[in-house]
């Protein structure tokens, strides 16, 4: 650079020579500056790495930050929901108890009413009691003064027995109808399930027990009137509102009707008409059965069925009806019907009342039949049932197994003719008895009573061949559960082959299986 500085310098005027030498001095001071070195180029790497270390650094940092604040979110909203879980259950309980103590204060002030209720007819009835003798002490003093002034009692009119309660008038034009002997016989018969001589008999033998006297308050309901409440309610299952106004009574009145004549069938008619047959109705039995079927030794056909219910008020699972649900996709609860009938449907012995829940065999555990067996009473016979009951030394079911022999089939078809003799007499009692279909108004403690005066009714209608409308007959879809210890003697098991054996080998049997 100075070479070539100095070879120019020579080709300018003097007076340029001054900033020459100028320009001459700094390039020599910039050769003199230390070019870049290695190590100085490395100290640059190592600096732009430091720097992008920090900026990860600071990345993460941030990271783990908003972790850290996330899960400090997190620990604060499942606090906020514990603490309006625990505020809940709280005021929960403060609505329970409150409600609790309500229903005491009502149970209370309904105590408090039936109380008054109970005072205020006590002096009603003393009331009575004193117009009744005072009226008859006024009719005592008029036939005395009559007796002394004949012409003085003539002016005075006899006081007679006035009513001193208001009745609310109803029309009983229906009734009336229908309780007239020129009532076509068909009607009455469509109208009540049984014809007017069947309806005369049950009014017959609860007379002595449903009747009622008149009183100075109102008249009494007539017998007929009200064994035809009862039967009409059973009949059709209609509300006790409709049932009402067809009889022209109240609707607390037609409830209590119902109930009482109910009773009436149990206490009265039930000992007569639905009792287990004694020696010389179960020789007749089993020769019906055996000429049915050829199997024997049966004195009666077994079957459970179901009867819908309102969801009680407690021990509601044990009511729930879990097939029928699935079934009707509708919640259902039931109570359950245990029933034995002799070759003509004719029920001999029931078992009502077990909640909807309990399979086929724990009902017949613990009913009266299971109690009676144990007794030794029904030694040396059989009672047929489906195969929802186990096989014991006194039920008779069919095979369950898969791949059965000819011989199990053929036991099976003719054990199934018999089991069908209950399973239509069911049919029959429901579908003359409507209130059985549906979810009825009775309170659960009361249906036994309602449901065993229907049973008795029913085998009332069939002792006098009363037949039932075909449209009314129901086909029943109770269904059956296979007990899990199915085969509960081992005397049976033997026995039922023997019958199959023998069923087979005489010709009972029949084959329809086969086509």
């Amino acid at each position: 650079m100075k070479s070539d500085v100095s070879t120019l310098e020579g080709d300018f005027p003097g007076e340029y020579s001054y900033y020459f030498g100028l320009l001459q001095e700094t390039l020599g001071q910039m050769n003199d500056l230390p070019l870049p070195t290695q190590q100085v180029l490395d100290h640059e790497e190592e600096e732009k790495h430091e720097v992008k270390t920090k900026g990860l650094k600071e990345i993460l940092t941030s990271l783990l930050l908003i972790e850290e604040q996330e899960k400090s979110e997190k620990f604060e909203w499942d606090k906020a929901q514990e603490e309006d879980k625990m505020m809940l259950e709280a005021n929960h309980k403060k609505k329970t108890k409150a409600m609790l103590d309500y229903r005491s204060e009502c149970q209370e002030y309904s105590d408090v009413i039936d109380d008054s209720t109970r005072v205020r007819k006590r002096k009603s009835r003393v009331a009575t009691n004193a117009a009744v003798a005072s009226a008859v002490v006024v009719a005592d003093l008029q036939n005395n003064n009559q007796k002394t002034n004949p012409t003085a009692g003539a002016a005075v009119a006899p006081a007679g027995p006035q009513r001193r309660l208001w009745v609310k008038n109803r029309s009983k034009d229906w009734w009336d109808k229908c309780n007239s002997p020129d009532f076509p016989e068909e009607e009455f018969r469509k109208a009540f399930r049984m014809g007017k001589d069947t309806f005369e008999l049950i009014c017959n033998e609860l007379t002595s027990v449903v009747a009622k006297e008149n009183t100075m308050l109102r008249d009494a309901v007539p017998v007929r009137q009200r064994v035809a409440v009862c039967i009409w309610r059973l009949a059709t299952g209609e509300p006790l509102r409709l049932v009402s106004r067809r009889f022209g009574l109240g609707i607390s009145t037609c409830h209590k009707l119902v109930l009482e004549v109910c009773s009436a069938i149990k206490t009265v008619l039930m000992p007569k008409y639905l009792q287990w047959p004694d020696d010389e109705s179960i020789r007749t039995i089993k020769n019906e059965f055996s000429s049915m079927s050829g199997i024997p030794n049966v004195v009666g056909s077994m079957y459970t069925t179901h009867i819908p219910i309102i969801a009680p008020k407690i021990s509601v699972a044990a009511y729930f009806n879990k097939r029928h649900t699935e079934r009707n996709q509708k919640t259902s609860y039931s109570i359950t019907v245990q029933g034995v009938v002799d070759p003509r449907g004719i029920f001999t012995d029931v078992c009502i009342g077990w909640p909807g829940s309990m399979p086929d065999d724990q009902v017949l555990e613990k009913s009266a039949l299971h109690q009676r067996a144990n007794g030794g009473l029904l030694k040396d016979v059989w009672i047929v049932g489906s195969c929802g009951y186990p096989l014991m030394d006194w039920v008779l079911v069919p095979y369950t197994q898969p791949h059965l022999t000819w011989t199990q089939h053929a036991f099976n078809e003719k054990i199934g003719e018999i089991q069908r003799v209950a399973k239509d007499a069911f049919g029959r009692l429901k579908g003359r008895w409507s209130c059985l279909q549906k979810r009825t108004e009775v309170k659960l403690q009361d249906l036994p009573v309602v449901l065993g005066a229907c049973c008795v009714l029913h085998n009332i209608c069939e002792m006098r061949n009363e037949e039932v409308d075909p449209e009314l007959m129901l086909e029943l879809h109770d269904d059956e559960m296979v007990p899990e210890i199915g085969l509960r003697s081992s005397i049976a098991m033997k026995a039922r082959d023997s019958i199959a054996h023998n069923l087979l080998h005489h010709n009972h049997a029949g084959t329809s299986f086969l086509s």
